[in-house]
């Protein structure tokens, strides 16, 4: 797969890899030296504040032990008060510690101190509670020696250890960070030798490659020049004919042109009749729209007259109702002036007054119950024409919302008919332009054949300079074959 590539990708693999290389040592080196500086801040950070931190404890029980052999010696409240603050300080530190260490055995050596520390304080106290109990100083000093002091001791000897643990991971921490950072200069070197090695073979191999490639390239222009003259003079009989041929292309073309006119011109035509069409099925779908919308008028008002006449046929009937109320008044009158006209018998001369005052009401009743009939001949007449009119009405309306539905079917044929002709003016439009484009695109080719003709009288022309380019080529080649030949002898 190697033989394949160019020279220019042979180098550029060559200098891809050299640069790689490099990269690499680069990388390594960035990585090395970052491990360092981790390895120098967790030093630093870790194990020397350790160690300040260990100093700090032992200094604040330095504090608290001269305090407490002031207040010993003194009695004054003012050493209990510093002995105080300087427990606080070791406790705060001691604290501080036990937070940061991370592992479990630097944190039994904190427990140990701070175990030591308790003692310490309890003796303490003991012995101020002592010196308080008695003014005499020997009393106090006596129980400070024998037991305050070996139990400072105790936490003297609990601080050696921690401040010899961290000692000793500061140590260890300088000697792998020295360690890490050999091994990097070491892998460091390593590369930079594999670099210049691999750059020197790559030279020498490119060198070696190249001569060859150069050599069969020499070889295959010589052949190539051979042919290149034998090709020139067919290029220049090929381009005469070519020339005859581009005139009779010419004259097609120019016929192609005038039928593309004459159809931009005929789809113009189709595109406007087809404009005016559209034009008159929007103003046939308008006019079925304003058609549709006088029905829908018709139907509200055939739907108000039914209205009407149901309430006309409900009030008819509540007039009905009422007139059975003065049939049944009319008919108790009836029957009140029956018994008045014989009450009225029964009085005698007195009554003969009222008994033609009750044939007058018995009368009078008589011809309302005539006219109650009468009347509920004409509700009943009015109710039956009612009905009639409704019923004619609701098949009006029915009549009116199948017109409303044909006249929707109407207005969405009309839609239809006028998307048509939309579609129909676009693929006019769209023939027109395509045609225009095709004129267009003739004239170019016409252009372009123009072009090829001239160009054509100039291939032939310089036909005669290509065989002539083809002689001077065979001449460089074997110039450069006998330079390569001469280089590899060398």
């Amino acid at each position: 797969m190697g033989r394949s590539w160019t020279f220019g990708q042979k180098l550029g693999a060559g200098f891809a890899i050299i640069v790689a290389l490099a990269l690499a040592g680069g990388v390594i080196a960035i990585l090395s030296l970052r491990s360092v500086v981790e390895g120098k801040d967790r030093v630093i950070n870790s194990y020397a504040r350790y160690l300040i931190d260990a100093e700090r404890l032992r200094g604040a029980m330095d504090a608290k032990g001269a305090a407490l052999r002031g207040y010993l010696f003194t009695g004054e409240e003012r050493y209990l008060e510093e002995r105080t603050a300087a427990r606080s300080d070791f406790e705060a530190v001691l604290a501080r510690l036990k937070s940061q260490v991370g592992t479990e055995e630097d944190r039994q050596l904190l427990d140990g101190i701070e175990a030591a520390a308790a003692e310490h304080q309890v003796a303490s106290d003991e012995a101020v509670a002592r010196r308080r109990a008695d003014s005499s100083i020997e009393g106090a000093a006596r129980q400070f020696e024998e037991a305050v002091v070996p139990r400072r001791k105790g936490i003297d000897l609990q601080l050696d250890a921690f401040v010899s643990r961290q000692e000793q991971l500061l140590a260890e921490g300088v000697r792998v960070a020295s360690e890490t950072s050999s091994s990097a200069i070491a892998l460091l070197i390593g590369i930079v030798a594999a670099t210049a090695v691999f750059g020197a073979g790559s030279a020498a191999l490119l060198t070696k490659t190249l001569t060859r490639q150069i050599g069969s390239a020499i070889q295959h222009v010589q052949s190539s020049s051979s042919e290149l003259q034998a090709a020139a003079s067919q290029q220049a009989t090929g381009a005469r004919e070519q020339a005859t041929a581009m005139n009779e292309i010419t004259v097609t073309i120019n016929e192609i042109l005038a039928t593309s006119k004459q159809i931009a011109e005929s789809a113009q035509r189709v595109a406007q009749i087809a404009g005016e069409s559209a034009s008159a099925a929007r103003g046939g779908d308008a006019t079925v729209r304003d058609g549709q919308d006088a029905i829908r008028g018709i139907k509200q008002q055939v739907d108000l007259v039914v209205g009407h006449m149901l309430d006309l046929g409900r009030k008819a009937q509540q007039i009905g109702g009422i007139l059975e109320i003065i049939n049944e008044l009319a008919e108790q009158t009836n029957i009140l002036a029956i018994n008045a006209t014989i009450e009225a018998a029964g009085a005698g001369d007195a009554g003969k007054r009222f008994a033609v005052v009750a044939d007058e009401i018995r009368k009078l009743a008589d011809r309302v119950a005539g006219s109650t009939k009468e009347i509920r001949g004409l509700i009943d007449e009015t109710r039956a024409a009612v009905h009639t009119t409704v019923m004619a009405t609701e098949t009006g309306s029915k009549a009116v919302e199948a017109g409303t539905r044909q006249f929707a079917e109407v207005a969405v044929s009309f839609t239809q008919i006028a998307d048509l002709v939309k579609v129909t003016t676009e693929a006019a439009r769209e023939i027109e332009l395509s045609t225009k484009q095709q004129a267009t695109a003739v004239e170019q080719v016409n252009a372009a054949i123009a072009d090829v003709a001239q160009t054509t009288k100039e291939t032939e022309s310089s036909s005669s300079q290509t065989v002539q380019t083809a002689s001077q080529l065979a001449t460089l080649s074997r110039d450069l074959s006998r330079f390569i030949q001469s280089q590899v002898n060398a």
